[in-house]
């Protein structure tokens, strides 16, 4: 028995038509195929090039500058006395860079999961959300700086008041954002997985989290590139290790060059971490990463 359409048409009929009709191109729409490894590394090639010409640009003209003696060399050492610290001491700075990169990952850990649950919570209950929202905002407008010392006096000079500073600073942009991705959610698709049955659990892994990710993602490079800043502000208070330590120990004694080591490589350690979480965006969220890479194209 076959079942006729509308319009006295066969089911096998209507398929056809259907697989027909969506294989006509959209007036105006190109769409494009996939781009290849090769492609996509000329893809990072051309989108990479300009931040690099400007950093070689900034640092021939540190470089001018100390040559030209335009600022005494004890305020501002010159690019090759700079590496040259950080070749002679490359055991000393590696292990106070691992003690600052070790307190940052601990960090932001630990802020991606609490923010992640605080904002699971505030969206899914609007008396916790009105409770936590302003305790979150106070807690956000406090300089870290300020309340570094007390973390000190009240946890020691240990690991902990390093972390926690990190968390504290980490936190609230990734709860924000968490809680925007939640909040975007289409109100029709939620209302849809209700009506085929879909709990709040499955409603919650299938539809809310997965649409959440791409503002998380947001959240968590901003937060990782501001829990460097943390640690390094809770090795300013009080610590022997780490690059906050290297940078004070330097800056008591005038000594320039390892100051400015220090300063390079606490930077490339924020940029090597935004990195590892925007590399995990686009492996964790390909359909994220391919939309943004323009698979469809206007023509018109």
């Amino acid at each position: 028995m076959r079942f006729l359409g509308a319009q006295g048409q066969s089911t096998e009929e209507l398929m056809v038509s259907q697989s027909t009709t969506s294989s006509v191109p959209v007036a105006g729409v190109a769409e494009r195929d996939r781009p290849g490894a090769g492609e996509q590394v000329l893809d990072a090639v051309a989108r990479s090039w300009r931040p690099v010409v400007l950093l070689l640009a900034c640092l021939v003209l540190w470089w001018v500058i100390t040559a030209a003696e335009l600022v005494e060399a004890y305020l501002v050492p010159s690019p090759a006395k700079t590496l040259q610290v950080m070749s002679d001491k490359a055991g000393y700075i590696w292990h106070h860079t691992w003690i600052t990169t070790y307190e940052t990952l601990l960090g932001f850990v630990i802020a991606a999961i609490v923010g992640v649950l605080a904002a699971v919570l505030m969206v899914y209950s609007s008396s916790i959300e009105r409770t936590l929202y302003p305790v979150l905002l106070f807690a956000q407008v406090i300089p870290k700086v300020a309340i570094a010392p007390l973390l000190v006096v009240w946890l020691g000079f240990g690991l902990a008041p390093k972390v926690v500073v990190a968390v504290l600073i980490a936190f609230f942009p990734v709860v924000i954002s968490m809680v925007t991705g939640l909040k975007a959610v289409d109100p029709e698709m939620i209302q849809l997985s209700a009506t085929m049955g879909a709990g709040p659990l499955q409603t919650f892994s299938k539809i809310r989290f997965p649409a959440s990710l791409p503002h998380l993602f947001s959240g968590l490079k901003v937060a990782v590139t501001l829990a460097v800043t943390g640690a390094v502000v809770g090795e300013f208070v009080g610590a022997n290790e780490g690059l906050g330590y290297v940078i004070q120990q330097a800056n008591g004694n005038l000594d320039t060059p390892m100051l400015f080591a220090g300063l390079l490589v606490m930077s490339l350690i924020g940029v090597v971490l935004f990195v590892l979480v925007e590399f995990a965006e686009k492996l964790l969220l390909p359909w994220h990463a391919s939309r943004r890479g323009a698979a469809v194209t206007t023509t018109y």
